[in-house]
């Protein structure tokens, strides 16, 4: 106890601090990929799609934050076998390790799973360096799981949605007509996901209880505003006959590039919602630790509103200053995106991460998008994929979870070191 009575305060700010850099490697890594669909179709410019990301990462992270927080900060290891110094200097070590990884990989390009990282970071410090009981291993089978079952569920899904779209507006005799009919109804699936995710679970945070009924009427009227405004912005676009000589599907196209615009902002929520929890779900275990004295680490410590405001605004500035890398990979080399394809994509991804939110599991945004975005290539044949970008990709899978792992083991000797 001393430890935290003696450093407290110094132990405070240097969490605070790392806490901020793994924020900016969300923001610089898994921002960038959730992105990337809306830019490499050409949907928004990368300008346009920083600022729908700044706004809408933030509002996800601040108001939908807190439930999957729960999981990274207690549901990974036993607080009550690791003692509070211990867990402290752990979980310390583990953001800086996750940090420097997402450093490493953005650099390259290489989008890869800030909740891959994280949970290695957290099982390495706890197994290696406390006790191998320390680590729930049951809790981690359905992490794991979901890791597996995200990007094939956003696959499936990203399949079905861009199915639909062949059938209901690209096959048919006036396509341009039918994608001003339908692409309204999409708009409002959009609008009432989301809305639904933020009502029930998100916020309670800022201080709002909801009954599911209240909830699910409030995510309808939502989704209506939503149609609405799309409504408005298309009856602006008419059909460019010059482009479609071109291109078949010009106009077409045009129209789901006003709703790759709502796509990208619920995009952008879902994740800020789900991925915030990886950089602020160490720093709330740590402030609760510092805060009781040393006394509360296994209880339920509140999350507090300034800790999630930390990771919000970190994330915000990763993908701002260095997210421009990963955005290319994800965007244009995997398979070719028009903003028909891009919008598959992104509501299946959107829909399966907050989904898994809402029931507290900390799936990875990448798999997620990457198994839509092979889901719409899929659905065009194998060959519209690049497997050589693919396998890269799979490949930084792998080494991102041992990464992880050994450097937070490695973080946390040095903690160990400077602090004893």
């Amino acid at each position: 106890m001393s430890l935290i009575a003696d450093y407290g305060f110094v132990l405070l700010v240097l969490a605070c601090l790392f806490g901020f850099f793994m924020a900016w490697g969300v923001g610089a890594n898994d921002v960038a990929n959730a992105m990337g669909t809306s830019v490499g179709s050409r949907a928004l410019t990368i300008k346009q799609a920083i600022i729908i990301a700044m706004v809408f990462e933030f509002c996800g992270a601040y108001l939908a934050g807190g439930q999957v927080t729960e999981t990274i900060k207690s549901g990974i290891v036993d607080a009550a076998v690791i003692p509070p110094e211990l867990m402290v200097l752990g979980m310390m070590s583990a953001l800086l390790a996750a940090g420097t990884w997402l450093l490493i990989a953005t650099s390259r390009g290489w989008p890869v799973s800030t909740t891959h990282t994280i949970v290695g970071a957290v099982i390495g410090f706890a197994a290696v360096g406390v006790s191998v009981d320390a680590v729930h291993w049951s809790g981690i089978g359905p992490i794991v799981a979901s890791w597996v079952v995200s990007p094939l569920l956003s696959g499936i899904v990203a399949f079905g949605v861009f199915m639909s779209v062949q059938k209901l507006i690209i096959d048919t005799d006036d396509p341009f007509r039918n994608a001003k009919r339908f692409v309204p109804l999409y708009m409002f699936l959009t609008g009432f996901m989301v809305a639904v995710m933020t009502v029930t679970k998100g916020l309670k945070h800022v201080g709002l209880h909801l009954s599911n009924g209240e909830g699910l009427l409030l995510a309808v009227g939502i989704g209506l505003l939503v149609m609405l405004l799309g409504i408005a912005l298309l009856s602006r676009i008419q059909i460019d006959a010059e482009a479609d000589k071109t291109f078949h599907y010009a106009s077409v196209e045009k129209v789901f590039a006003v709703l790759m615009i709502f796509t990208a902002c619920s995009m952008a929520f879902a994740h800020g919602s789900n991925d915030v929890a990886n950089a602020v779900g160490p720093l709330a275990a740590i402030v609760g630790v510092i805060q009781s004295g040393g006394e509360a680490v296994g209880a339920k410590a509140a999350l507090p509103g300034w800790v999630l405001l930390l990771g919000a605004v970190g994330i915000v500035i990763g993908l701002a200053t260095y997210g421009y890398k990963v955005i290319a990979t994800i965007g244009k080399e995997i398979t070719e995106l028009t903003p028909s394809r891009g919008f598959a994509a992104e509501l299946a991804t959107a829909t399966t991460v907050v989904g898994a939110s809402a029931i507290g599991l900390p799936v990875s945004t990448t798999h997620t998008l990457v198994g839509a975005v092979l889901g719409i290539g899929i659905a065009r044949g194998i060959g519209a994929l690049n497997l050589g970008v693919v396998g890269k990709i799979f490949m930084s899978w792998l080494i991102t979870l041992p990464a992880g792992a050994i450097l937070a083991i490695i973080f946390f000797a040095i903690l160990k070191l400077i602090f004893a």
